[in-house]
């Protein structure tokens, strides 16, 4: 039996978010055959090639990269094969064909960022907070051919404080995760992993899913009770961000806000309340959202005080 730091693993992510494992594979020593992520892409004004964040670390310190425009690519499979990899990680990535995550001696895990079975999907950090929740975590999984539903290796439990957003979570779950995937390559080199199919996870369990966000998951709804706004925002800040328009050409996209019970009674949802100097209060069903960052469409973002200096009759537009 190989000891987890021989054998040869194959590497498959795209943002920032599968950067800090796969570095500490790096750094600890683990053998990384080869690293797969997305094609690089022309982006912004200028169309300037992009390339996703795994494949600029893999590129620093020297590891073999494909970037295999499809999967099923018959190229892309004899290679990938060819590889003889033992074992396959993949961290926010895009959905394997089974005759690339079969490949590997041992199979190949996941790291998602959920307590699954809760939250299978695409945007499982957005969702949580968006739900108001108080504790999500990372899960290491097995794949199998159904997306998110693969055999539970490991857990780990993270609480979300009332001052998280989307942004500071996902930093949090990312370092924990780290330390998941080390103990979850020890574990399956070690023969010491039994683990857990999903189906005896789930009973008296009400499942939420985590389906990927549009923009009409972002528009906010003034009518409804501030909680479920705040969470909204919260879970959309820094990015996509929840927005509400103004007007036929201008939107607001909230990035913090506090609500405040009880206040506003008798405006209609959607009423902006300010002093024009200091504050952007929004009413809602039960009380108002109190703006304190935003951005105007075509402007950058900036706390509300900076924004009332060169904005002027705030109060004479309303959101919708």
């Amino acid at each position: 039996m190989k000891q987890a730091k021989d054998l040869r693993i194959v590497y498959m992510g795209t943002p920032d978010f599968a950067v800090a494992p796969l570095k500490a594979l790096v750094e600890g020593g683990y053998n990384v055959v080869a690293v797969v992520t997305t094609p690089d892409k022309p982006s912004g004004r200028g169309l300037k090639v992009n390339e996703s964040a795994v494949k600029r670390y893999a590129s620093e310190v020297g590891l073999p990269i494909m970037q295999p425009e499809k999967l099923k690519n018959e190229e892309f499979v004899e290679a990938f094969k060819a590889l003889d990899a033992d074992l396959g990680i993949v961290i926010a990535f895009r959905m394997l064909p089974e005759v690339i995550w079969a490949a590997p001696r041992l199979g190949t895990f996941n790291l998602h960022a959920s307590l699954l079975p809760q939250y299978r999907g695409a945007a499982p950090i957005n969702r949580a907070i968006m739900n108001g929740e108080t504790v999500t975590g990372v899960t290491t999984f097995l794949l199998n051919p159904q997306i998110d539903e693969g055999a539970v290796i490991g857990q780990v439990k993270v609480e979300i404080e009332p001052s998280d957003n989307v942004g500071t979570l996902h930093d949090k779950l990312m370092y924990c995760g780290v330390n998941l995937v080390l103990e979850t390559v020890e574990k399956l080199a070690a023969g010491e992993c039994t683990p857990m199919e999903q189906e005896s996870m789930l009973e008296g369990v009400e499942l939420k899913p985590a389906p990927k966000i549009f923009k009409e998951d972002c528009h906010i709804d003034f009518s409804q009770n501030g909680t479920l706004i705040i969470n909204q925002i919260r879970g959309l800040s820094p990015y996509p961000a929840a927005w509400g328009a103004l007007g036929e050409n201008l939107t607001a996209k909230i990035f913090e806000a506090s609500f405040e019970a009880g206040e506003g009674s008798g405006k209609s949802a959607g009423t902006i309340l300010s002093d024009d100097k200091h504050y952007i209060k929004v009413v809602c069903a039960d009380g108002v959202i109190d703006v304190k960052e935003l951005q105007l469409s075509g402007k950058k973002r900036m706390t509300t005080e900076d924004l009332l200096r060169g904005f002027r009759n705030i109060t004479g537009y309303q959101f919708y």
